[in-house]
């Protein structure tokens, strides 16, 4: 029996197994705390944008390193913006802002606890928390990094 040019299927496997095994024991490099910081603010902005948002304002610009000890620190950044219904209750105003986030995330935050309120969400992959606080008639949305390398 001659071999074919094609690869057999079990070879194949083989190889793209092995391939998914080098990229889950190499992993994805951790992002610096100020690459995890603009990730940070790209998705609170695009998040209000999203949703419309009306007069937004940055209540904490960040931009400054929270020591958090052996050589790692965080970041901030929280910004406002008002619903065009003023009479928005906070949780429809947090649960729209949940709705929205797929949207305006490049990858997918988890909420650490349905019932805790404010809504806290964590992103594994830029290492970014973002905590949801609405109040009637205006979404209010702030975060932090994880403590990471500064370089």
């Amino acid at each position: 029996m001659s071999r074919s040019r094609h690869s057999s299927p079990a070879r194949l496997i083989g190889s793209l197994s092995l391939l998914a095994l080098l990229v889950v024991a190499c992993g994805e490099r951790e992002p610096t705390v100020a690459e995890a910081a603009a990730s940070l603010q790209t998705h609170v902005l695009r998040l209000l944008k999203e949703r419309g948002a009306l007069n937004v304002r940055i209540t904490d610009p960040g931009g400054k390193n929270i020591s958090c000890g052996e050589g790692k620190a965080k970041r901030t950044f929280a910004a406002t913006g008002e619903d065009a219904d003023p009479r928005l209750d906070p949780g429809s105003a947090n649960d729209a802002l949940v709705g929205a986030l797929g949207r305006a995330a490049d990858h997918k935050y988890h909420l650490a606890d349905p019932m805790e309120r404010p809504y806290r969400l964590a992103n594994k992959v830029t290492r970014t928390f973002l905590v949801l606080d609405s109040v009637t008639g205006r979404y209010v949305v702030r975060g932090e990094t994880e403590c990471l390398s500064r370089s």
